[in-house]
């Protein structure tokens, strides 16, 4: 039986890319820390999905219920795979979808996922007809209740636009890579807010080394008396993203559910949204 709770929209995920061996207690970890929502995907290459299988299992018996949990996953197209493909990659790109999501809810001991996304559009710089199939399969699975929300990540504003325009379920949220000297890929988060799609961005630190330099952030962290990287989580927060954190240490996945206490100004939020314009 799915459970009939329905875990409201994440403000932070935690994400568990590269995590190995270590994910299952990494996710222990986080979740115990304050975290509830984990992002993974069907992808073997960089993801270790059913450890997160395992540790939501552990939760459970701590009493961490999987409905108190947001739980993302990722249909991932066969370019995104080395030798380990979770899927017949002879088989329609529709039945891919199906055995990837399949797969995917045996890893993680489950029978929903409160977000489904496509890892990755397959053509560029439009949408193209594998895009249109495989996003077919993934309404199918919205329509079974399996799926909460589905959505896209990897995707720029010319394919969002035409998804939202001629998709018969429109995307109910996106994940991007931001890099402040793109404008932290301001016209796919004007998209989103205009259409209330939730916009998840990640490598907010590792993709904008500079502006964790800055001299500006840095005053700005020491005004408030808290670290460059709270800094650029909470300004991320507060121009309407979910985050994305992959911190494998505990002292800082604390440091980063403590941005919900900073407050940044207007004028911090404008030096921030140009800092590399």
């Amino acid at each position: 039986m799915m459970s009939a709770s329905i875990p409201a929209t994440p403000s932070f995920i935690y994400g568990t890319a590269w995590k190995k061996q270590a994910t299952a207690v990494l996710v222990k970890t986080a979740v115990k820390a304050g975290f509830g929502a984990i992002d993974t995907a069907n992808q073997p290459r960089h993801y270790e999905e059913s450890l997160i299988g395992e540790a939501l299992t552990s939760l459970a018996s701590d009493g961490i219920r999987r409905d108190s949990l947001f739980l993302q996953t990722k249909f991932t197209p066969l370019n995104g795979h080395d030798h380990r493909v979770p899927y017949d990659p002879a088989a329609m790109l529709r039945e891919q979808v199906r055995q990837s999501f399949e797969s995917s809810l045996r890893n993680l001991k489950t029978d929903y996922v409160d977000s489904y996304l496509l890892h990755g559009p397959y053509s560029y710089p439009g949408l193209g007809e594998e895009d249109w199939e495989v996003w077919s399969a993934i309404e199918e699975i919205y329509r079974s209740g399996r799926a909460r929300m589905v959505g896209v990540s990897n995707i720029n504003a010319l394919q969002l636009a035409t998804l939202i325009g001629q998709a018969e379920i429109k995307p109910m949220a996106v994940q991007n890579r931001c890099f402040a000297n793109r404008g932290w890929d301001r016209h796919v988060r004007e998209i989103c807010k205009a259409k209330g799609i939730v916009y998840e961005g990640f490598s907010l630190l590792t993709a904008n080394p500079n502006v964790l330099r800055h001299p500006d952030v840095i005053a700005i962290a020491q005004r408030l008396g808290v670290h460059a990287e709270q800094v650029i989580f909470r300004f991320a927060m507060q121009v309407g993203m979910v985050p994305l954190t992959g911190t494998t240490n505990l002292e800082h996945m604390k440091q980063d559910l403590r941005v919900y206490d900073i407050e940044l100004t207007a004028a911090d939020l404008e030096l921030i949204e140009t800092i590399e314009a």
